[in-house]
Order: structure tokens, then sequence, then C-alpha cells
């Protein structure tokens, strides 16, 4: 029997949004932020990324923010295929310029600092990452940290003059309590001051400090997590050999808690004129032999780099000083220091 034709009805065409492929997804953010400034650190700059990328923890970033180098830091950097490396160049600005850059690209909140000539121990990011997560009462954390040469020759061991709060808190205002590069703070508290202190070359983070002072609380944890290199082209310098111009303007700055641009550019030409005349590498040899005089006492190693002083001519008392301090008893070394110094002695265990 003939039925006739059946009506279907057809369901009203439904527009479907084209699929996004997964790689269009940003990232989620990771749990760390790892903050290198860089400038022309060719030499040492793969050791320190590599350092951070054998981490135990793993969900991080590393910020690298190259200021202005010239000796191929960026094409060495770039090697490096990780995708958790972020690199980002700007025109030279100085330290604080380079942090304070990296400070408004970080995607996290916690901000582990760290130099691209330093080598940082396998669980560090492990360790700083798990205080601060169960101390939210903390702003800031450094630690002890093991200083070696600018060719990666362990030279001590540095136990910061305090740990805890408390302790820190009592601590003169002209003693830094912190490795700078051994820190990991919170962003939102850094941030609350303005970043680091633009003008404070060379020591744009004892300034910080002092702030950071009243955001929270801040320790050192009683352990060693990194390996930090004392290098002459580095902006660190053995403060007596620091020019007395300079000096006055830092304690000033501590004091009052800021500098001016006029003395901030005091400081950049006292500094230049510092590393030109063959005052800063002096200045290492000075670091190294007091060193092993007084931290690791191994009085040949002080004498030859006392020589070294002496024989470039630009600290010629210091490295007199130096050289006969290397000839006294070496049991006699470690008490001498106790009694010049603030930091407690601590032997080496090398």
């Amino acid at each position: 029997m003939n039925q006739g034709p059946s009506i279907v009805q057809q369901a009203p065409l439904i527009e479907v949004e084209p699929l996004i492929p997964p790689e269009s997804f940003p990232a989620p953010a990771p749990r760390l932020t790892v903050l290198m400034p860089a400038y022309n650190a060719y030499r040492y700059i793969g050791v320190a990324i590599a350092s951070v990328l054998s981490q135990s923890f793993g969900d991080f970033e590393l910020l690298v923010i190259d200021d202005g180098s010239t000796d191929g830091t960026a094409g060495l950097v770039q090697t490096f295929s990780d995708s958790r490396i972020r690199y980002m160049y700007q025109d030279n600005q100085g330290i604080a310029g380079a942090l304070n850059k990296g400070l408004a690209e970080a995607r996290t909140n916690l901000i582990v600092r760290f130099d691209a000539d330093d080598i940082c121990l396998p669980d560090r990011l492990n360790r700083q990452f798990a205080f601060m997560e169960t101390h939210q009462d903390y702003v800031l954390a450094g630690s002890m940290v093991d200083y070696m040469d600018k060719d990666g020759r362990y030279v001590f061991t540095y136990r910061p003059p305090a740990s805890k709060d408390e302790a820190i808190r009592r601590l003169p205002g002209m003693v830094c309590p912190f490795i700078h590069s051994s820190v990991i703070y919170r962003k939102t508290s850094v941030m609350d001051l303005g970043g680091y202190p633009f003008h404070a070359h060379g020591f744009e983070d004892h300034l910080l400090w002092r702030g950071l002072l009243q955001k929270g609380k801040v320790c050192n944890l009683e352990e060693v997590l990194l390996q930090v290199r004392f290098n002459p082209d580095s902006v660190t310098m053995d403060e007596t050999c620091r020019a007395p111009e300079y000096l006055a303007i830092k304690r000033k700055a501590i004091r009052s808690g800021s500098l001016t641009a006029e003395e901030g550019q005091s400081l950049l030409t006292i500094m230049k004129d510092q590393h030109y005349s063959g005052e800063k590498e002096a200045a290492y040899h000075v670091l190294l032999a007091k060193k092993y005089l007084w931290n690791n006492p191994q009085p040949q190693k002080a004498r030859m780099h006392a020589l070294v002083v002496l024989k470039q001519r630009t600290f010629p008392l210091k490295g007199i000083y130096l050289l006969l301090m290397s000839y006294l008893p070496i049991g006699l070394l470690p008490w001498i220091y106790r009694k010049l110094h603030t930091s407690s002695y601590v032997p080496s265990q090398s």
C-alpha cells in the first residue's frame, strides 16, 4: 500500500566554534620565579642556568633579564631549549633596573634571586619554597652559602650574622643580614616598597632589606643552598676597598632609607673609576687574602693573594698588612677574626 512520502523534520543547524589547538592556551603559571639579571655573563651563565634546570623542584620559570650584554650572553642563553626559561633583553640600566624589570614581568608572587655567576645546589628551590609555603607571615628567607673564587674553587662557608627574625632586627643598620643571591621573597611586599631602589648602586639589596623588615618576618635558613662566586667583574667589592666618598653616601642612605638621583650618579662615577683604574681587580685579591686568613685559614694562599695586591700597587698598605698577618700562627687567626668582626667564624669543612 502506498503510504505516500514520509516527512522527516531536520534539526536546526548549530554553529560550532572552531577547535582551538592546545598550544594556543596560555601555559599555567608556575609556583616560583627564579629571577636572574645578567650583564656580560657569558663565562659563567651556562653553568648557572644548568644548576637551576637540575633542581629537585621543577615548577618554576627562570626569568633572565639581559641588561645590555655585549659578550655573547644572549646566544648562550638561547642554546637552552627548556620552555621554563624566559629571556628578555633591555638596554643597560644597572642591576636595580634589571631586577625591577624582572619583578614587573614575573608571573609568580614568590621570587628566588639568583646571580648569573653562581650555582644553585639541587634542593635549593624545594627547601625555600617549602619554608615560604608553611610560614605565610615571612616575607623573606635567605640561607648560608659556600663562597668560591672566580675559577670555582671553594673558599669558605659563610654563615650570616643572624638567622632568626628577632636577632636580625637587633643587628646594626650597616650590617647587611642577607646574601642577595640566596634569598626568596614575596613580590607583593617588594612592590609595595616600589621595588629595588634604583640609585643605590652596589647596595640596592641592603636598602631594600631595611624596608622589608617593616613588611613581615625574615630569616636565614641554617643550611648551605648555593655557591656564590667572588668575581672581580661583578658589582660586589670588598667594603674596605671602597672609596671614602662611596661609603659616606652609603651610610647616609642606609640611615635615612633613601638617596637622591645626584647621589646615585656620584656612586656610579666612583664605581666606574675604581673599575677602570684596576682597583676592582686588586680588591678581589684583598678579599681572598682576608678569607684565607680569617674564614678558612690557609696562610700560604692568603700570602699568595697578598703578594698580588702588593704587585698591583693599588692598596699597598693593605697588601703589607695581609702579608704580615699570613705569617702569624694559624691557630691565632680565628681568634683575631672573632675579635674584629660581627659575623661569627665558621670553620672550613673542606
